[in-house]
């Protein structure tokens, strides 16, 4: 190689990219970068690390310089908002998804006009608006706006400053594997109704954005109504895989909509939405117990519905089944003594309780209501690895993934498993995984002695047929579950959130702990009267103190 020439610093006017001028404001790094004009054409391709000499620099390293954020952010979103897609695309860590989805924008999406606008950056992260235009043959064109972000990573070999790419660059909305489409639906659209005829918006109701994607993929069809023409979100695989609904952004021409009436309450909905927006990861269910009618379903996220389709460890609100099982078997009496020591050890692992207390010559009633671990890990001896699936399954119609609600669930999971993980399964760790909806119906269960499959639709709609259980639970292990969940609510670790709502309500609290988070995930179960309601607030603390009150105060509206 050959002497390399020494270049100079100088100072830099505005770069002029293709006849459109970039502007950086002074002083404030890339906060306020704008890009104007849009369309693809003449002009110098802004250079990247992919299109670099031969002659390559050493491996860049260390933490990103603000300088090679706005540089990296500034020559993908100006390249984005040129067309010129090759361009943008090597200037992320994955240029063949990234290809493909911005490709796909301006073709399969049909957005013009692109104006790409960066915020101030936050470290690595850097903001952006999008404004543009969505064109469709036949059915006009109408401006689209929203937000989005996108970060910026050094690349694998290099070390250049590249965009880390996902799907939510373009959009937000965008999972990975997800695309954009504008044409005919396909899908008719549907006017949701409340259980007394209101309808139900997302305008209204911001948690239910997500049913009512899975309200219009279920029942479009099948409501009478005419497809539009609209933008959406066109689900991929692993979407799909975890029950995702495809989503409408815009609508350049309204179909007719098909009317499809629900089982939600107004009164309860907007009431829980109330709640839950209080937190920042928060989420409630409520049902009819004699019936299993969702009465409302609130998330404080409103991208994902945790409500019916999360998948948590649910803690020691899982108590509730172990204790059925334990009550069954023989092997726990309410009233009978029972252990619960400091620790226990089971399969290589030591379990104890919160701040290692322990219950001398209690019963499981008391172990119950103090949620002591060790009065049922204590148990896992004389269990079978099958055990708890088969309760869980057989008794309270769970992790069989055949529940019909009418939108998208997960119906829980409990599997079997062995040692260690078999002993934390029975208080809601190891690989158990449930959501509001699962555990609303749990307290449903004991509350009116037998499974009902919860449904937001009603089956005489499409006449499709709901879950099952297999088995029924005999009148005097109900009757020692409901005394438990009594005592729990009137004595035990839900009596404050409890307060007040009478000595026939019952409840169990609980604390899920999570990998990487401070404070565990705080989860409540009750019922009262013939209603029953569940909900956690992720990385919240203890059940009581958090999902507690968000229930109770649902419950107490039911007189």
């Amino acid at each position: 190689m050959g002497k390399r020439r020494r270049v100079k610093e100088r100072r830099r006017r505005p770069a002029v990219l293709g006849g459109l001028l970039a502007v950086a404001v002074a002083g404030a790094g890339f906060g306020a970068y704008a890009l104007y004009g849009g369309a693809a054409g003449g002009g110098r391709t802004v250079a990247t690390a992919a299109s670099a000499g031969k002659d390559r620099a050493p491996a860049r390293t260390g933490p990103l310089s603000a300088a090679e954020v706005a540089t990296a952010a500034r020559t993908f979103l100006s390249a984005w908002q040129q067309g010129r897609v090759a361009d943008a695309a090597a200037s992320t860590d994955d240029a063949s998804a990234a290809r493909a989805l911005l490709t796909g924008y301006a073709e399969d999406a049909h957005v013009g006009q692109l104006t790409l606008t960066a915020g101030a950056p936050a470290g690595d992260s850097v903001p952006f608006a999008v404004a543009g235009t969505v064109a469709y043959p036949g059915a006009g064109s109408k401006p689209l706006a929203y937000r989005s972000s996108l970060t910026v990573v050094r690349r694998s070999g290099d070390g250049a400053p590249v965009v880390d790419w996902h799907a939510s660059v373009v959009h937000p909305d965008l999972r990975d594997g997800d695309t954009l489409a504008t044409g005919e639906s396909g899908i008719p659209p549907v006017k949701a109704l409340d259980r007394h005829g209101g309808e139900i918006t997302a305008a209204k109701y911001p948690s239910l954005g997500t049913v009512l994607d899975g309200l219009r993929e279920k029942y479009g069809k099948k409501a009478g109504g005419r497809a539009g023409v609209e933008l959406r979100v066109v689900r991929g695989p692993a979407s799909k895989a975890k029950k995702l609904s495809d989503k409408t952004l815009l609508e350049l021409s309204k179909g007719t909509p098909g009317t499809v009436r629900t089982t939600l309450s107004p009164v309860y909905q907007a009431a829980a939405e109330q709640q839950v927006a209080k937190w920042s990861k928060a989420s409630v269910v409520m049902v009819r117990a004699s019936t299993g009618e969702i009465l409302a379903v609130a998330n404080s996220g409103h991208g994902f519905n945790v409500g019916f389709q999360g998948m948590l460890a649910p803690g020691s609100t899982m108590k509730i089944v172990t204790s059925s099982m334990l009550i069954e078997k023989n092997l726990g009496s309410a009233d009978r003594r029972h252990p619960c020591p400091k620790t226990f050890t089971y399969g290589g692992w030591k379990f104890h309780n919160d701040d290692y207390f322990e219950i001398r010559h209690g019963t499981l009633k008391a172990s119950f209501a103090r949620s002591c671990n060790t009065a049922f890990i204590s148990q896992a001896p004389k269990l079978g690895n099958g055990d708890l699936t088969r309760q869980a399954q057989q008794v309270f119609g769970l992790s069989m993934n055949n529940w019909s609600v009418g939108v998208p669930t997960f119906d829980g999971s409990v599997p079997v498993q062995s040692a260690a993980q078999m002993a934390a399964s029975l208080i809601g760790q190891g690989g158990v995984r449930m959501n509001p909806l699962n555990m609303a119906s749990v307290s449903a269960t004991v509350q009116s002695g037998v499974f009902h499959q919860p449904y937001l639709v009603p089956p005489s709609v499409d006449g499709r047929k709901l879950a099952t259980a297999s088995r029924t639970m005999s009148a005097a292990t109900v009757g020692q579950l409901r005394e438990m969940m009594r005592f729990t609510a009137a004595y035990g670790t839900a009596a404050v959130a409890m307060r007040g709502l009478g000595p026939r309500a019952g409840a169990k609290t609980g604390s899920a702990e999570v990998g990487g988070q401070e404070k565990p995930d705080g989860w409540f179960t009750a019922f009262r009267g013939d209603l029953a309601a569940a909900g956690v607030v992720q990385a919240g603390g203890h059940g009581g103190d958090t999902a507690g009150p968000i229930v109770a105060s649902l419950l107490r509206m039911g007189g």
